[in-house]
């Protein structure tokens, strides 16, 4: 039988854990913005040492920030499994005494075969014993529902999938790889936001609160059409995030420094020009000295890009903000979620502002792929929250004429119908 999602100290976790995901993030914004993604040229290990048995004293330069971004990056690893092994409960017990049982054989048997990697082959074997010794009293509780667990799971491989993706972008020396390394990573947080919600005894009361309809109209179909014009809105505006963040990632990773030196102008006019002798010209005139490669016509188009879809997001969010403190009370969390996310994207721009008026410094350019990740996160738990189910909202004290919205179409319209009987 699956426990009740109100486990405090399971939520405090996936709380821990997605706080940890957002410290990764700026770890890996720190070495995209310093240029030191190859500071360490082997994977796993960094200089022929064990990652976790590389000495202090040589955390220097951009090893510091490579080095740090692979510990943090382990770390996440390590607390999104114990998060997937909770949300199985007790049931997990078994794979993690075989798992355990194996990493531990595995570890001897590599420091036996393998003298000069006695170090690999004892953290390997440290870890066996560990979730081998931690099976036989962890965890106790009784299984979360299947959907979480299948989330739990899909978390698990998201950040296997992103620590390989992390190596093969040192070991192959592709620049693509990176682009995908970093949407990745927005993603995963955006998960692991999402589990942190639902593990939250607040979720469970979402349904009576979240989502009612402000009760200084009448309920209609004309408030009942507009809420869910809303919720499109606002699922097609997280998607446009998702995507301005593939530029952002596509852009930093082409190691070009600034395609376009100056904001709000481009090259002093509204529409930079893109042929040969202009970006010729531009190259000649540039000053940084941190950029690797010349820009090209492609980049300056990549920018403009990047530039008209901030201004897309900002006027999507704002009108989310709008509507929802129309439609929606000011009591209600998609309202407060509404009005934080606008706040979010209004930083984004000053900071993407900033970015270009630093010589993109690494700490603002940081920053700016920081408030991106919580933006992004930001959309999906306000979508989450305005797709409650009926079921869910059928645990409140919904009337019958609430009911039948519920079949014919979402928690927005029973919340709707149930605050105005009420």
């Amino acid at each position: 039988m699956s426990e009740p999602l109100t486990n405090p100290w399971l939520h405090r976790f996936a709380m821990l854990t997605a706080l940890a995901t957002f410290l990764l993030l700026a770890a890996g914004g720190l070495v995209t913005s310093h240029g030191a993604g190859m500071a360490v040229p082997d994977w796993p290990n960094t200089y022929g040492y064990n990652l976790f048995l590389f000495p202090v004293s040589k955390w220097v330069g951009g090893i510091f920030y490579e080095h740090t971004h692979r510990l943090i990056a382990s770390g996440v690893g390590v607390l999104t499994t114990l998060l997937a092994l909770w949300l199985y409960g007790r049931n997990a017990r078994p794979v993690m005494r075989w798992t355990g049982l194996a990493l531990l054989m595995l570890g001897i048997a590599d420091a036996l075969a393998f003298p000069g990697r006695r170090a690999d082959g004892a953290v390997t074997g440290i870890a066996g014993l560990a979730l081998l010794g931690a099976s036989f009293v962890w965890p106790r509780c009784a299984p979360a529902a299947g959907w979480l667990r299948r989330l739990g799971v899909i978390a698990f491989i998201a950040v296997v999938l992103q620590g390989v993706l992390g190596g093969l972008r040192v070991v192959l020396f592709k620049d693509p790889i990176g682009i995908f390394h970093a949407t990745l990573a927005q993603l995963f947080f955006a998960l692991v936001c999402a589990i942190a919600l639902f593990t939250g005894k607040g979720w469970r009361n979402l349904p009576r609160s979240a989502v009612a309809i402000s009760d200084r109209r009448p309920v209609s179909q004309t408030n009942l059409r507009k809420a869910g014009k809303l919720r499109q809105l606002a699922v097609a505006t997280t998607a446009l995030i998702l995507f301005q963040l593939i530029l952002g990632a596509t852009m930093r990773h082409q190691h070009a420094g600034l395609a376009i030196p100056d904001f709000p102008l481009a090259y002093g006019k509204l529409w930079p020009a893109t042929d040969p002798e202009s970006v010729a010209h531009y190259n000649e005139r540039r000053v940084e000295i941190t950029a690797a490669n010349p820009i090209t016509a492609f980049q300056i188009e990549l920018q403009m890009a990047h530039r008209m879809a901030a201004a897309l997001i900002l006027a999507a969010v704002m009108g989310c903000a709008w509507s929802a403190s129309r439609n929606f009370t000011w009591r209600s969390p998609l309202t407060r979620l509404a009005m934080f996310w606008l706040g979010l994207i209004v930083a984004q721009a000053g900071l993407g502002a900033a970015t270009v008026w630093s010589d993109k410094a690494a700490d603002i350019a940081t920053a700016h792929v920081l408030v991106g990740a919580l933006s992004l996160a930001t959309g999906a738990i306000w979508c989450i929250i305005s797709f409650q189910s009926p079921e869910s909202a059928r645990r409140g004290p919904v009337l019958s004429g609430a009911t039948a919205n519920a079949r014919n179409g979402g928690a927005l319209e029973v919340e709707a119908a149930a605050a105005q009987e009420s």
